[in-house]
């Protein structure tokens, strides 16, 4: 079991909450928590682009005219916009690393470069854990879609956690460790890149 933990804490864990309101962000190796609404600003002009992120949306479509969205908002599922979730945890992933190059690697104009930078940056674990219980569970379209969105933000590994209350760091690094023992609390899903 120690090695299992020792091995987990070799790459960066990455603990995500994702609610309407909230997405929240831990690097459990850091430390480093970032907590903001779920949004983003897209430009409304002929070629849509990204203004911005998080609390910073709101500001962008001040600014200028935006479309401000929330991935997250819809009343039958938790995933109701799947290209703009995934840019989303993508960004907020490659912010809680800390790499500034990964923030950028789309301004790079070579491809070799930003494979480069890619492979020079560590793969985290992702735990990921959307918050609240749609009657009858998540659907495993669902499931699929948090994992897929998890794979696209950098994971090496994906755990969902599906069940209610926020964990701990402990039961964090225990499931990482363990992933194909279900918890006291509930039921883990586990996959990684190559799944």
């Amino acid at each position: 079991m120690f090695s299992a933990l020792f091995s987990a804490l070799k790459k960066p864990v990455i603990y995500i909450q994702i609610s309407p309101e909230r997405l929240t962000l831990k690097n459990l190796k850091t430390g480093k928590t970032i907590a903001e609404v779920p949004e983003l600003a897209i430009s409304k002009s002929p070629r849509p682009t990204i203004l911005a992120f998080g609390s910073e949306a709101r500001r962008a479509a001040a600014s200028q005219p935006a479309d401000i969205l929330n991935p997250f908002t819809h009343p039958r599922s938790l995933a109701s916009d799947f290209q703009v979730a995934e840019l989303l945890l993508k960004y907020q992933v490659r912010r809680i690393l800390g790499n500034p190059a990964l923030l950028v690697d789309h301004l790079l104009q070579s491809p070799a470069i930003r494979a480069i930078v890619r492979l020079l940056a560590i793969a985290p674990h992702i735990v990921i854990h959307p918050l609240g219980s749609p009657e009858g569970g998540f659907t495993q379209v669902e499931r699929r879609a948090f994992r897929d969105m998890a794979l696209q933000a950098g994971a090496s590994e994906v755990l969902l956690c599906e069940f209610g209350r926020p964990l701990t760091d402990q039961e964090v690094l225990s499931a990482i460790a363990n992933p194909d023992q279900p918890s006291k609390s509930g039921m883990w899903n586990a996959w990684n890149a190559n799944n």
